[in-house]
């Protein structure tokens, strides 16, 4: 059954190492990617007129500027279909926090209206979609827990633990672009297997740049640090921590200051959008 509601939800980099740049500038990386069972809500009213418009989201992304807007006007270009939407975004996930919130929005919107306007296309061509818009948006398109290379598009499904997360934002918007251009950041790290990474190995070659720029990941990140060994998601600003069980995750964001965000959710292998898809 068509859902009326579609998920979005939000990631974790459980590392990310910078191994080098490429000539056109984008930069090779290692890093593992695990779902989180908290994220945005989108849903689509399709419309026979082929007009595409967002009529509900984030307030300081102007419509024409959101990765919802261009993917399915993306979509709509590949397949061929005359119809359009409107798309509403019920916005959870913090903007500029590394938590992948608006590559997930565009890739439920590739998976949801390939449904609804019968576009037909695989996941692979979605993908190869997405990665147009973003190169986080294919690990959304595929749903499951991956080890990425590349410049984080070229995915292998691993099998994680799926422990409950405490995760701290602070009110910051990192500039992804900032971070990967600041000439500070350390561009040569040496390849690891993910036997490494199950190991103890991994780290966030961005995590000192971002930290530097932004005191408050920083001491976000040292907060949460009292709790759990804390890490930084992605370019930031999101800080997480693992825990056996929801109690002590919760119990690890308490007496937070007031200007941070704070929330407990699960770690997920498989996303509720790709259990959606799977059972239509």
């Amino acid at each position: 059954m068509i859902p009326a509601i579609w998920p979005a939800p939000a990631k974790l980099n459980l590392f990310l190492h910078v191994l080098g740049r490429r000539p056109d500038g984008y930069h090779r990386l290692q890093s593992v990617f695990q779902f989180l069972d908290y994220g945005d809500e989108l849903s689509f009213e399709v419309r026979n007129d082929g007009v595409i418009a967002r009529s509900e989201g984030a307030a300081d992304v102007p419509a024409e500027q959101d990765l919802v807007v261009r993917a399915a006007r993306a979509l709509q270009s590949a397949s061929g279909t005359t119809q359009g939407t409107n798309i509403r975004v019920l916005k959870r996930t913090p903007i500029g926090a590394g938590l992948g919130g608006g590559s997930s929005d565009a890739a439920t919107t590739l998976l949801a209206l390939n449904q609804l306007w019968g576009s037909g296309l695989s996941l692979d061509a979605l993908a190869a979609l997405g990665l147009q818009l973003g190169a986080d948006v294919p690990v959304f398109v595929g749903g499951v827990a991956s080890w990425a290379e590349g410049i984080g598009e070229a995915l292998t499904p691993v099998d994680l633990p799926e422990p409950w997360y405490a995760v701290i934002t602070p009110d910051v918007q990192v500039s992804t672009a900032a971070i990967f251009s600041a000439p500070e950041l350390k561009r040569d790290h040496a390849p690891i297997s993910f036997d490494d990474f199950l190991h103890g190995a991994g780290s966030n070659d961005c995590a000192p740049v971002t930290c530097a720029r932004y005191p408050e990941v920083a001491a976000a990140l040292g907060w949460l640090s009292r709790a759990a060994p804390a890490r930084m998601s992605g370019t930031g600003g999101a800080v997480f921590a693992a825990f056996a069980d929801e109690h002590a995750a919760r119990a690890a964001i308490e007496g937070i200051p007031k200007n941070w965000r704070g929330f407990v959710t699960r770690g997920l292998n498989l996303s509720p959008l790709a259990a959606i898809i799977a059972a239509l």
